[in-house]
């Protein structure tokens, strides 16, 4: 076994997969992606046990993951995860975009779930390391990228409601298109009455499994009412407006400001989110981070005093939402389409991301 030092630069031992896909299969692939669907040959591996600390740090072959059926995650769900992407700069190079917010996240979460913390320098050089390995995985077509998806489970074999001695980080790696064919189009968004994202004191402000689990029967009633994605209300009053299933929500007004919800821990808080806020305020927009509710909506969207309305995350960066149902019925946002304030966020951010942009925050994590 080997014990990992959470040093600046911790060493990954290689170990090549012994099946690589052949260069005109991989170049198939990468013709149309999707989303999701295809992944790159390698993944990294760091293991940890109780009493040892974190070890083994391995950049592999990517396979399936073998457990006994009595482990852990299994039976009480210990497990976080992460999602952040790398781009092909227009210079040649490869960059991360924020992935130590994503590591302070990871722990965030870790904290929250009763795991223990992996040292920023190990989740950034898994990152890292595997995005070098994976370099001919960038598929070459308008919004590519390599996704990234380090995850962390419970890993002990054993029956008992404590946390786990034992535990399994991976990241693996997914070529991707534009979440959106097409280019970003308007969604329609379902307000769910039923059903809650999350409660005070939960676990909203974790990226845990569980709570995107449990916005699946909600999503799946949206789309049974004809709406592309399903927004949460708060669990307590049923009245303000929190996060879709997966996106974080931004509302622009006609005198050009901006409106996103708070957090005060239901919420992710989305990198994203984050970013587009900063990039807001550097082009002198007043953003507030105030409550919103669903009767505010309606009724501004009706006088117009609301133009636009936009949903962000790392898979889709920017989707405008035109139109919004309840049991009532529905209303339009704007011109029920892409707003152009929106549409400068996505543009700015994008920009940033693949370094057609200046960088004045230093988020891009240049890998060469």
């Amino acid at each position: 076994m080997t014990l990992v030092s959470p040093a600046a630069a911790p060493t990954f031992r290689f170990d090549r997969s012994a099946t690589p896909v052949a260069a005109n299969e991989r170049a198939a692939r990468l013709v149309d992606p999707g989303f999701g669907r295809v992944f790159t040959d390698h993944m990294a591996v760091i293991r940890y046990a109780e009493g040892e600390g974190w070890h083994d740090a391995t950049i592999t072959a990517r396979a399936p993951v073998t457990v006994d059926p009595s482990t852990a995650v299994l039976h009480y769900a210990q497990e976080i995860f992460e999602g952040l992407k790398a781009y092909r700069l227009d210079d040649g190079g490869m960059a991360l975009f924020r992935p130590e917010a994503n590591a302070r996240r990871f722990n965030n979460s870790a904290r929250r779930l009763a795991m223990p913390e992996l040292p920023e320098a190990l989740f950034l050089q898994s990152c890292r390391q595997l995005v070098q390995t994976e370099r001919d995985w960038f598929p070459q077509i308008e919004g590519g990228a390599l996704y990234l998806r380090p995850f962390m489970f419970a890993s002990e074999a054993f029956l008992g409601v404590k946390p786990s001695s034992e535990y399994l980080y991976m990241v693996i790696a997914s070529s991707v298109g534009a979440y959106w064919k097409g280019g970003a189009r308007a969604v329609s968004i379902w307000v769910s009455q039923d059903y809650t994202r999350a409660a005070p004191g939960g676990t909203g402000e974790a990226k845990c499994g569980g709570n995107y689990a449990a916005s699946l029967l909600a999503q799946s009633e949206a789309i049974r009412q004809g709406c592309d994605q399903v927004v949460f209300l708060d669990a307590v009053e049923r009245r303000w407006v929190e996060e879709l299933g997966g996106m974080n929500v931004f509302f622009v007004f006609d005198d050009g400001t901006m409106v996103t919800p708070p957090l005060t821990g239901t919420i992710l808080p989305g990198i994203t989110r984050d970013s587009i806020i900063r990039i807001a305020r550097d082009q002198g927009i007043t953003v507030r981070e105030e409550k919103y509710g669903i009767d505010q909506w309606r009724a501004d969207a009706a006088s117009g005093r609301l133009t636009e309305a936009f949903a962000c995350g790392t898979a889709a960066v920017v989707t405008p939402i035109g139109e919004v149902a309840e049991p009532a019925g529905r209303f339009t946002i704007g011109s029920g389409g892409t707003g152009q304030l929106t549409q400068r966020m996505l543009d700015a951010l994008s920009a940033i991301q693949r370094g057609r942009a200046a960088d004045p925050h230093g988020w891009l994590d240049r890998l060469g």
